[in-house]
């Protein structure tokens, strides 16, 4: 039908687009309702049972008073609307998700109101008000019908001779989804209002020659914006047009024409009256500076979840988790949805949204992206019954019950105590409970008390009206609306005439003495009097006026009150955001010329600098920030400022931006200033005054209700029964109409600007294209079509499911590579960090995040809350019980791991079982979806999570009864591409596993292995070793003596090594070892190659190099040695090509260099006094990196200073300069023996008091000096010459002493016999040189590992 242009062409500029009616049919007459018959289907395939052999239609176990029915959309004005096209289907589901539900006179039929909206597939969303009352049904076929339909239920139960409710619920409860299907039942949560009687099946009866039937029906208004308030008043005035005794003033279709095309939108920052049938409705829309509308009651979110629960959801939503609402009432699934969509501004949800969920949609609970759904309740249903496909990710909140379900391990909002207090403060002054309850809401605070109330809400009808007639109420609003429009100079000269005669009416005056006198009230004429003389005070004040006469209803002020309560709580959220972000914009990086080239390059690109962000934000606001920063809504956010350079600004950025930019300008911050002190937000009133005035001075009234050019006869009233509407009158507006020429203009304005931007190079199909796919990246999902529901559209949607999976799991293992590859290359020497622990945390928890959620898509049953544990259970039990058929050790096939350091180290056996019993042993995780991410933590830090998830999927027929056919998993191309991605990440050397099960025991195996000769192999001492890690060290163990093993080698050589099995809490990285022995025996000497250090849980092999003899009369002396360790490469074939790894860690010194330093036939060449003066340049230049890193990503300082090129090897090397190494008495001397002789000269000089000639400070340092050496030299612990340097170089770092001991070794005469001429040390520029690089350490706190300093005491 072609539609009237005008009509039409204003349609972006309207109130409202489309008045829908639905109900039943009456010439088709009861149909079951299609979509349950779908849901059916799809019941039976989920259950693996032949979808056709479960017939659709009729369901006789159900009484036909609790059926669903077909309903219908009966009409809908206008016909069409080019910007939004009807769509009849979804109008319909989401009118009356139910369908129709039928009821008798003895039942309650209290009319119900509820909102929806239809989100389209670009993001853009139109709302859709429903009041829903029950209507007599006059159609004898329908009554008939039902009546036989009445009697084939109880023949069906008296042939069965079941009782309909034990039967209805055990054939319910083989389904895990049919607690969902509360299609099936009318569950409202208002009770019946007289006992019913059981017919002989049960459940409620009908007969038709006794009892009245009723059927629902509804009136919507489809709107582009969500005027909630307006619209409920509106159409329950309607509807109360129809149930009054007397006929509306005018006919219904003049308010619906005057609502459809004659109502505009209030322009931003505006308040707009139109006239409903009774009363006026005044609605008002925020300006272009303030928060964008929201007319959903936020407080009775508040009240139905209570502040910490709404938080708690909050902060789930920010984090794009799955939300699922779950409520009996549509309206409160509305209200919590919409109210908490609204918080999030500037950010908005980018995933699938569908705050009224059909029953016939449930399938989408199967959907492995981050959505937000309300989920319809069954009266009665127990929330343990309610088996979602998956629970690993879900937050759960039951509205009726005010309770909630959170996901594991999720971070809290930053200054979260601060932050309830603060909506605590809010909710209090108007006087709502922070708790929240069940009880309707009243807003009370200041609201001032009026004479009459006259209220509509969505139960009130008109036996709630106090009046006596509906034409005294109405002759007193017509009164009312003549006094508002005169104040607001909106009355013509006759109207205004009309007016002031009744105002100066000595016969009206007359009127209401003798009325007053016979105990009559006419308070309405009072009112309007009252208002009048305020408004002119008003005037005379300059007050302004009052916008709905002065005096205002308790339904307006109700109105208001809730208007500020919604503005403030927003006001709240959004300060938090202001305050978080308030530096956003230093860390956008703006890195393309012009849009096309941006968007053509976005998957590509670096949008903002999330590392050095994080590092400007204060330590307790990193666990939240980090896992927001990395969602879509953030995304979006930063493509659209980084967009906004060429187009204009997305509204709500645009209000954000001012907002900082505002709070700037009264509140410098120093960029560098990271405080975590919690900002009160500082505009509350502001914000409520800004409603508040627009209330008072209504800007603009719409034009009035009138007669229309329409046939006599038709649409006769009838009280109760809503009339057939003349659809001619409503299918186009007035031509005539001052907003719409002003909207065509605008229109016309556009369009010239569109072709502009045609002209300016980039196709603007094209632009739109990338548009769309820039800002659909990383997005799963398009939003449900609720209207195309066939098998063949569901099949489509999953596999959009499988496409969008992989594509995330591709995103995401390349983000993991690149940013952890880039951080190795920084550790190697290259460019900057760009990654944090914490962001690394984030993005593996992300990726545990993505594997829920495709082991959750298309399972058959579903069982557990972690569907990837549940399928390792599965596996297991039918491994375990393969392996027991068998009778055979290895039937479960574990892929056996070469021994990682060849030497000495039994093979470690490595299974998906094998690893799952490490996490089942593991007390502190309780659930299993713990288990199932430390597993793949654990997985991944071996560099199997791969290898592991394709042993667990090669078990088809298991895979196969666990999933549909149409679920990822059973996906071969894309399992197999799936698997490569995962594979990928073995590039890379993670510890997400070591690094976040802190506390847990692991078994270490620890071997320490000889020199090659049996001789210098044997010990009759006992010895001792104590590993010790980044988290703690293990105690020194003894070693019994009798654990000396023998293995061979590929050569059938034999070797000797000494192996201890040790438990303790998990020590993180390991970073040294302390062996040592008691000197005890005939063979009290030691010649130790290394020690092997095995982590039995993660299969991580520390090597220990040592090189040295322990042994009094050896060596250096030394009877325990601290060692470092190096992480080993795995020696497996398959992992030997794997390209990239990890640079490795500092290590012990090793042996060739040990031997050049420290004795006279150093075969290695020595290092020259450059190479000398840069070594030690670079292990300063470490130490320092070291602490610019953030504390928990720093590691082991001790590798820094005694590892292989660190402080203590450097200094030693410096020392050794031009050393005087001559044997005497074949006894090699070290430069500890040099130390010992200073320290003997400075203390014979003092006694001789030679050292007081001396500077004071030089004393006062050669006493330290002395102190120090004499405190190591006297320590129980044997640790050796060079053991002893080691300390002091260290302690003297520690204590920022070095740069004032090396003037005194320079000045002390021992260096001339000591040192040659051309030593290092006998330079004066080098070692001012010297001292100036190791006072740069003073400005850093260096603590040591007690490994070193046990057992020395100063």
């Amino acid at each position: 039908m072609s539609v009237n242009s005008t009509g039409t062409g204003s349609a972006p500029c309207r109130f409202a687009h489309y008045f829908v009616i639905c109900g039943i049919d009456t010439e088709t007459g009861l149909e079951p309702d299609e979509l349950a018959a779908l849901y059916q289907w799809l019941e039976a395939e989920r259950q693996g049972k032949d979808p056709e052999a479960a017939a659709p239609g009729e369901n006789f176990d159900q009484s036909p008073l609790k059926r669903t029915f077909k309903s219908k959309v009966l009409a809908h004005y206008p016909e069409n609307v080019e910007w939004n096209p009807f769509d009849q289907d979804a109008v319909n589901m989401l009118c009356m998700p139910k369908g129709l539900s039928f009821r008798t006179q003895r039942d309650s039929r209290e009319p119900q109101f509820h909102s929806y909206l239809i989100t389209r597939e670009d993001g853009s969303r139109t709302y859709g008000f429903v009041h829903t009352f029950y209507e007599e049904v006059t159609s004898p076929q329908i009554c008939a019908a039902m009546q036989t339909l009445h009697q084939m239920h109880r023949a069906e139960h008296a042939s069965n001779g079941t009782n309909p409710s034990s039967s209805s619920s055990s054939s319910s409860s083989s389904s895990s989804m049919d607690s969902l299907a509360s299609s099936l039942d009318e569950g409202d949560s208002s009770s019946s209002s007289a006992p019913s009687p059981s017919a002989a099946g049960g459940g409620p009866s009908y007969d038709s020659s006794r009892d009245t039937l009723y059927v629902s029906k509804a009136l919507c208004l489809v709107t582009p914006m969500p005027f909630m308030h307006a619209c409920r008043r509106f159409l329950a005035q309607m509807h109360r047009a129809v149930t009054a005794q007397q006929p509306p003033p005018l006919p219904l279709e003049s308010y619906v024409h005057n609502v459809l095309y004659e109502v505009p939108l209030p322009p931003p920052g505006r308040s707009l009256k139109f006239h409903a049938v009774y009363e006026p409705i005044v609605c008002q829309r925020p300006g272009l500076a303030e928060l964008p509308l929201a007319d959903f009651p936020l407080g009775e979110a508040f009240q139905l979840l209570g502040v910490e629960n709404l938080v708690q959801l909050f902060t789930c939503v920010l984090l794009e988790m799955q939300i699922l609402l779950y409520s009996q009432d549509y309206q409160r699934l509305m209200v919590v949805a919409e109210g908490i969509t609204t918080l999030l501004f500037p950010f908005q949800w980018q995933h699938v949204y569908v705050p009224i969920l059909p029953a016939s949609l449930l399938h989408f609970l199967d959907a492995p992206v981050p959505y937000l759904m309300g989920l319809q309740s069954k009266e009665g249903t127990d929330r343990s019954k309610l088996e979602l496909p998956q629970e690993a990710n879900l937050c759960f909140v039951d509205v009726d019950n005010h309770t909630i379900e959170l996901p594991e391990d999720f971070p809290q909002l930053p200054n979260k105590p601060e932050f309830i207090r603060e909506l605590t403060d809010v909710l209090l002054r108007f006087g709502l409970s922070p708790e929240g309850s069940n009880a309707p809401i009243t807003l009370t605070a200041t609201a001032p008390t009026t004479t009459t109330a006259t209220t509509t809400s969505s139960t009130t009808s008109s036996r709630s009206r106090t009046s006596g007639s509906p034409s005294a109420g109405l002759k007193g609003s017509v009164l009312r609306e003549l006094v508002d429009d005169g104040r607001n100079g909106n009355l013509g000269r006759e109207d205004m005439a009309v007016l002031e005669l009744l105002q100066g009416s000595p016969t009206l005056d007359r009127l209401q003495a003798l009325a007053k006198r016979t105990g009559v009230t006419v308070d309405r004429l009072e009112a309007i009097r009252r208002g009048v003389r305020d408004g002119q005070a008003d005037g005379e004040t300059g007050g302004g006026g009052g916008g709905a006469g002065g005096k205002r209803s308790a339904e307006d002020e109700q109105e208001l009150r809730s208007g500020q309560l919604n503005v403030q709580l927003r006001e709240v959220f959004a300060g938090r955001f202001a305050t978080m972000f308030a530096d956003y914009e230093a860390f956008v990086i703006q890195s393309a010329p012009d849009l096309e080239s941006w968007l053509t390059n976005r998957e590509q690109m670096h949008n903002f600098d999330k590392a050095s962000f994080l590092s400007d934000q204060p330590e307790p606001y990193l666990p939240f920030l980090s896992h927001f920063i990395e969602t879509q809504m953030f995304a979006t956010f930063i493509d659209n400022k980084i967009m906004s350079q060429w187009e204009e600004k997305e509204p709500m950025l645009r209000v954000f931006d001012g907002r900082i930019e505002k709070a700037r300008l009264f509140n410098v911050r120093a960029p560098s200033l990271r405080s975590s002190t919690y900002q009160r937000c500082t505009i509350l009133e502001e914000s409520a005054q800004a409603i508040e005035q627009r209330l008072m001075k209504i800007d603009h009234t719409a034009i009035h209700p009138h007669l229309l050019d329409m046939k006599i006869g038709q649409g006769k009233y009838q009280q109760g029964f809503f009339p057939k509407l003349q659809a001619d009158v409503l299918a186009s507006g007035p031509t005539n109409n001052k907003w719409s020429n002003r909207t065509a203009t605008s229109q016309r304005r556009q369009d010239r600007h569109r072709h502009h931007n045609e002209h300016l190079g980039l196709d603007n199909d094209l632009k739109e294209k990338y548009m769309q796919e820039a800002r659909s990246l990383g997005k799963n999902l398009r939003q449900p079509k609720l209207s195309d529901l066939s098998p063949a559209v569901i099949a489509q949607t999953n596999w959009k499911f499988v496409e969008g999976l992989l594509k995330e799991c591709r995103l995401k293992t390349k983000r993991m590579l690149v940013e952890k590859m880039g951080r190795e290359a920084v550790e190697l020497g290259h460019g900057e960090a760009n990654i944090t622990g914490l962001e690394e945390n984030t993005l593996i928890a992300s990726l545990c995040d993505l594997l829920e959620r495709i082991w959750s898509h298309g399972l058959q049953v579903k069982q557990g809350k972690s569907a990837l544990w549940s399928h390792l259970l599965h596996y297991q039990a039918r491994e375990e019980k393969q392996s027991l058929l068998t009778d055979s050790p290895g039937s479960n096939s574990p892929e056996r791991r070469k021994s990682d350091a060849g030497l000495g180290l039994s093979t470690l056996r490595v299974s998906v079982i094998q690893d799952m019993r490490h996490i089942q042993s593991m007390s502190e995780i309780k659930t299993d979806v713990g288990r199932a991410r430390a597993w793949i933590r654990l997985s991944l830090e071996k560099k199997l999570l791969s290898q592991h998830l394709k042993q667990l999927l090669s078990n088809q027929a298991l895979t196969k009864k666990l999933y549909k056919r149409y679920a990822f998993l059973r996906c071969e191309e894309e399992k197999e591409q799936f698997l490569f991605h995962l594979l990928s990440l073995n590039a890379v050397d993670y510890f997400c596993f070591t690094n976040v099960f802190t506390t847990i025991m692991i078994p270490y195996r620890a071997v320490i292995i000889p020199i090659k000769k049996l001789s210098n192999a044997m010990t009759t001492s006992n010895p001792w070793v104590c590993v010790a890690g980044e988290l703690g060290d293990s105690g020194v163990m003894q070693i019994p003596k009798n654990v000396l093993e023998m293995t061979f080698d590929s050569a059938f050589r034999p070797h000797t090594h000494i192996t201890a099995l040790f438990k303790c809490q998990n020590l993180g990285k390991l970073t040294t070892v302390q062996l040592g022995h008691d000197n005890s025996g005939l063979l009290a000497k030691w010649l130790v190659d290394c020690v092997m250090v095995r982590n039995e849980i993660t299969g991580h092999t520390y090597k220990f190099p040592c090189g040295r003899w322990l042994g009094k009369g050896v060596d250096d002396g030394s009877l325990e040695r601290v060692l470092i360790g190096e992480l080993q490469v795995p020696t497996s074939d398959e992992e030997a090509g794997r390209g990239s790894r990890t640079p490795p860690m500092q290590r012990s010194p090793s042996q060739p260099r040990r031997i050049s330093i420290t004795s006279l036939s150093g075969r290695a060449s020595k290092p020259t006094s450059a190479q000398i003066q840069e070594g030690i340049g670079e292990s300063v230049n470490n130490i320092i990196k070291h602490f610019h890193k953030p504390e928990k990503e720093r590691g082991s300082l001790t590798l820094l200073l005694c590892g292989e090129n660190g402080l203590v090897g450097s200094l030693e090397q410096f020392f050794h300069h031009g050393f005087k190494t001559a044997r005497l008495f074949q006894k090699s001397i070290f430069i500890w023996d040099f130390v010992e002789k200073a320290v003997e000269y400075m203390e014979s000089a003092d006694q001789m008091g030679d050292m007081q000639e001396t500077a004071e400070p030089l004393g006062l340092t050669c006493e330290t000096f002395c102190r120090y050496a004499n405190a190591i030299n006297n320590s129980p612990r044997s640790i050796g010459k060079d053991g002893k340097f080691q300390l002091l170089v260290c302690l003297g770092a520690r204590d920022r002493l070095l740069p004032e001991w090396l003037p005194l070794l320079v000045e002390c005469p021992v260096i001339t016999r000591m040192y040659e001429e051309t030593a290092m040390l006998r330079d004066r520029t080098t070692v001012n040189a010297l001292i100036g690089v190791l006072q740069t350490l003073h400005d850093f706190a260096i603590t040591l590992e007690t490994s070193l300093v046990k057992g020395f005491d100063l």
